[in-house]
């Protein structure tokens, strides 16, 4: 088989793993990886045994390219990518705003490039596992609670972390999203730090998500309620547990479940095999551009509902 080339645009706390996990795939060349700091590009390719360079020196040089620059440079960086029609993954968000979605997606398409969204929570094993046993939820509550980071402080915190959750349920409850409650608060930067938003959706579903980066305790879990069975996901252990109701002796009924095995895996290395595959295969990725915009145009209307707030 042909080998696949590949780089890695933003080479970052994130980036740099695109790079680790790309330099030991089979029938993947890394064929460079830049970054705006030039010292950094040098440090990871002779890390992983590749070529430091300039994002533009890529183009033309590669099939495929991952992009984990700062949210506001992403479709600049992308575009010429897609123009000279190279499949791209784009890490969350999609783009700094939806204007800027579009213009990517529609770039795209012209050319017949493909566009992955880098939602890697989609690719936990313990949700994907998950995701087979949830049907029609009439109720779902999700943490996803974080200490204060040092990156990704030029976003609300809806954009950054709570979007994931986001993404996970417009997959899962396959409803177009009716109305939106939300608040959010800046405790520690300018922009959003904590927020809550509740989500009704066209099927009657609800949703309660909660997102926080200035939380003591890192809490990643997410909770469905249907009317066959109760899911529980622990994103962090990569844990799932499902119970359903069932008859028992006389026709009583009894909660019986349990654990259910999920075999442990680093999601983005099972991202990066997806987008690898569907660009050899001439598929879809799992997470598709429009699956991100999607995601995206969520995250903005619940961060419009903030007072004053900027979205991006």
């Amino acid at each position: 088989m042909t080998r696949l080339r590949v780089g890695v645009v933003g080479v970052g706390a994130l980036g740099q793993h695109h790079a680790r996990i790309l330099a030991a795939m089979p029938w993947v060349d890394l064929v460079g990886v830049a970054d705006t700091r030039a010292d950094r590009a040098r440090e990871v390719a002779a890390t992983y045994g590749t070529t430091p360079c300039g994002a533009a020196a890529l183009v033309g040089k590669v099939d495929a390219v991952c992009i984990a620059t700062p949210t506001r440079s992403h479709v600049e960086v992308a575009l010429p990518f897609v123009e000279a029609g190279v499949a791209v993954l784009v890490e969350k968000p999609l783009a700094a705003g939806l204007a800027e979605a579009d213009r990517l997606l529609e770039a795209a398409e012209a050319r017949g490039a493909l566009v992955a969204t880098g939602h890697t929570e989609r690719f936990n094993p313990a949700v994907t596992a998950a995701l087979q046993v949830v049907s029609h939820p009439k109720f779902v509550e999700i943490h996803r609670l974080g200490t204060f980071p040092e990156r990704s402080l030029d976003i609300d915190v809806v954009f950054d972390l709570m979007i994931h959750d986001l993404d996970l349920l417009l997959a899962a409850v396959g409803s177009d999203v009716a109305s939106v409650e939300a608040v959010g608060v800046n405790v520690l930067t300018p922009r959003v730090d904590i927020a809550n938003a509740r989500l009704r959706f066209a099927s009657g579903c609800i949703a309660n998500v909660t997102a926080s980066r200035i939380s003591r305790d890192r809490v990643r879990k997410a909770r469905f309620f249907q009317s066959d069975a109760y899911i529980s996901i622990d994103y962090a252990a990569q844990e799932l547990e499902v119970y359903r109701l069932v008859s028992g002796n006389g026709g009583r009924p009894v909660i019986e479940g349990g654990r259910v095995e999920v075999t442990g895996e680093e999601p983005l290395r099972r991202e990066l095999e997806d987008f690898v595959a569907a660009v050899r295969d001439r598929r879809a990725p799992t997470v598709t551009g429009r699956d991100g915009r999607a995601a995206l145009a969520l995250a903005t209307r619940i961060a419009e509902l903030f007072e004053g707030s900027d979205t991006p």
